[in-house]
Parts: C-alpha cells; structure tokens; sequence
C-alpha cells in the first residue's frame, strides 16, 4: 500500500483504508470489480476473497524498490502465508517470483503450481529425516540449514550440496512492540544458529563436504517504518555472519515487512528498506533474496463472515459472527488487528460504538476484534474482514467441526 493508497480524500469522509481497489460503490463494498453484497446474497458459508491484481501490484512495487539499487536479487512468496491454488497461478503467471517453502508438501503444491524446482527455496525447522529424504528427489530446490542436527544429516546424505545456512541475530523486530511475531530477540528461540555456533556449522560444512554459497536471516513479522532501526541493526549482525563465510553468494533478508493495519499505521517506507538492503548487503557485491508473504497478500484478502447475534451484556456490545479464530487464528494467537467493516455501507452520519467481535468457537480466546468501532449492525448483515489475505485460510482448523469455508480468487 503505497502512501497516495493510505490518503483520505479531502472532505470526504472516507475510511482509512479506502483505496482504488477496495472501496464503497453504490453503498456497497467492492474488492475490484467484485460486488461483496452479491457474494453474501449466494453464500452458504463464510467465504475469503482476494485480489489477484492487488497481489501483483505489491509484488511490482518491491521488485521496483530493489531495482533501484541492483539488478541482482530474487524474490520468493512464501507460500506459508497462502497457498489458494489461484493465488499461485497469479503469481505463476508474473514470472517474478520463486517460492518460499517450508515444508516438503509446500514444495509439492509450487510444483503442482508450474515452479521450477529452482524457483524454490526451502527453510524449516526442526527438520525430519523424512523432510532430508524428500529434499533429496529435488535436488534442484535450494535448502537453507538451520541446525547443526539438519547440517550433519543433510551433509551425509547429499555430500557436495550447496546451501545456505540460517542464522540468528539475537535481535528481532516486528509489528509494533508485539513480541509474539519475532523469530529472535533477548529469549533464546528455536530459530537459526547462533553466533556461538557458528564457527562449528562452518567447520562441519568443511569436513562433509557442503558448500556454504548462502546466509538467511528472518527476525519477523510485519515491521513498518518505525521498526526499520531495529530491522537495520538485524541487518548489520547478519552481515557479521556473512563476512566469515568466503565464497558467499547472496544473503536472503526474510520476510516479515509489514502493511497497514490500523489507522494509526503508515505503509512501509519501502525506499528507506531497500536503502538499508543496500548498505549492507548489495555493498558487499551479494546478490539479494528476500521471500516476503503478508507483504504481497494480506491486504489483497477479506474474509466475510454474517452477523448472528448482537447483544448487550454486562454493559459490553457483542457482536457475534459465523467464525471464530479457526478460520483467521492471528487476533488470538498473535494479538494482530482484523478491522470488521460492513459489506453495505452505514447511513451517513451513523454513530459508532465500540464492540466485541466474537467467534462462534466455545472458546475463551475467541474474539476476533476487540472494542471495534462499528455502525449499528443487525443480525443477518455481513461484515468484511480487512487484511484476511495472509495467515488466515492457510492456518484454518476444523476446531468444534466449525471448518468450513469457499475461496476464491476475484
């Protein structure tokens, strides 16, 4: 979302978030050209919805952001964020990017997409020697190791291999002050090898015969321009790493650049990241990767949801409606904003009132929007969940048989 996409026309009252592709016509909410009141007046169930075109958009407006400072790098979605089968051939179809994948069924689904297995980066944790077994019929995808443990098995079984090697900073970054979307910081995490041991990754490389041509760091998720000190110090300690490892290549920088998601949040100074990408890394003469994945899909996405209840109690507004956080897990697990909206659009001058927006899990944690500034809502209107693009359906449970969902790409 650029900062002209993020502007309020003058006088007009518009919401925040309204932008060319996702705006009030005819009283009515549209992603596109796609009517959101005629989906609800089909719908069985709740349904997700994306943008294809809003995907690509983003993806040209990284790739223009790097290209001004280096005609080498790669960039490569990571499917983990949404893997709709649509969605992938939107992105197929651009021949812009590869794919991030973090598991061998990831890496099956981007073949079934049409990428190459060279198009196809591979990062995981706690890896299996199920996982090393599969890794070993693409020898074509590249693997980023992020154990000693992955190291030495992967090495007895492919001696010669070129990989990366995943390393932690031991400083992270993420959206806002939330901690529970960094991969790194003060608390040991599983993530990456650590600069204590890195000097034995390299030597057990050495001896197996493993060829280190890569580094990757992913500190996490969602950082905005506020948090580009932080992601810029993330940079310089990954660089420590990459200064000790001749022959290196490239350094992928992860993912993790963030969107608007409140009102209070400007986009990403997208010129002042690849800046910092700059300095440290293309200076060096490395070759640039980054695999972003909310960046590219979370604002293409709504989820609508019908309203079933709405009741005062205790003196709170209640909101009920037809999902819970088995269908979009990050208000519960990760503390993330999802703003409701109506599908249709409120009489003008209507008087807002914060709410609980609950599930309809019988679940504590159950909410997916806490006090949300609402028009009056009745039961059977249908609300609009923004920025649903990313770690919604991908993450979905069946969670008290309560599953069931359509996605489709518009």
């Amino acid at each position: 979302m650029s900062r002209r996409d993020r502007s309020r026309p003058a006088g007009s009252g518009a919401p925040w978030w309204q932008r060319p592709d996702l705006r009030y016509r005819g009283g009515v909410l549209h992603l596109g050209r796609c009517d959101l009141a005629a989906v609800t007046a089909a719908a069985r169930q709740p349904n997700y919805l994306y943008h294809a075109a809003r995907v690509r958009a983003n993806l040209a407006r990284l790739r223009a952001a790097l290209t001004r400072h280096t005609r080498r790098f790669r960039v490569f979605y990571a499917l983990k964020a949404n893997r709709c089968p649509g969605l992938l051939a939107a992105l197929r179809a651009t021949g812009a990017c590869g794919i991030d994948a973090c598991s061998p069924r990831e890496i099956a689904r981007a073949l079934r997409a049409g990428f190459r297995e060279d198009e196809i980066s591979f990062t995981a944790t706690s890896v299996a020697d199920a996982d090393l077994a599969a890794l070993a019929r693409h020898p074509g995808v590249w693997v980023n190791c992020d154990s000693l443990s992955m190291l030495a098995r992967l090495g007895r079984r492919q001696p010669g291999r070129a990989i990366g090697l995943r390393v932690n900073p031991g400083c992270g970054v993420g959206y806002r002050r939330n901690r529970l979307v960094r991969y790194a910081g003060a608390a040991t995490t599983k993530f990456g090898i650590y600069r204590s041991e890195f000097p034995a990754a390299l030597a057990l490389a050495a001896d197996l015969g493993l060829r280190v041509t890569g580094l990757h760091v992913h500190a996490g998720c969602g950082y905005l321009t506020p948090e580009l000190p932080r992601w810029e110090r993330v940079l310089a300690a990954t660089m420590e790493f990459a200064d000790r490892i001749p022959g290196l290549r490239h350094v992928n920088v992860g993912g993790g650049l963030g969107i608007p998601l409140t009102a209070g949040d400007a986009p990403l100074d997208l010129a002042a990241w690849a800046r910092l990408v700059a300095r440290h890394v293309v200076r060096r003469g490395l070759e640039v990767w980054v695999e972003p994945g909310d960046y590219l899909v979370k604002d293409s996405g709504v989820l609508l949801l019908q309203v079933n209840t709405v009741e005062t109690k205790h003196g709170a507004r209640f909101v009920g409606v037809t999902g819970g956080f088995n269908l979009h897990p990050e208000p519960a697990f990760y503390g993330l904003p999802l703003e409701p909206v109506p599908v249709r659009a409120p009489a003008a001058g209507a008087r807002r009132r914060r709410v609980q927006v609950a599930g309809n899990l019988n679940e504590a944690l159950d909410l997916l929007a806490r006090d949300a500034a609402l028009p009056p809502v009745a039961e059977g209107d249908w609300l609009a969940f923004l920025n649903a693009g990313g770690y919604g359906a991908a993450m979905s449970s069946d969670h008290c048989l309560r599953g069931g969902f359509r996605e489709r790409v518009v």
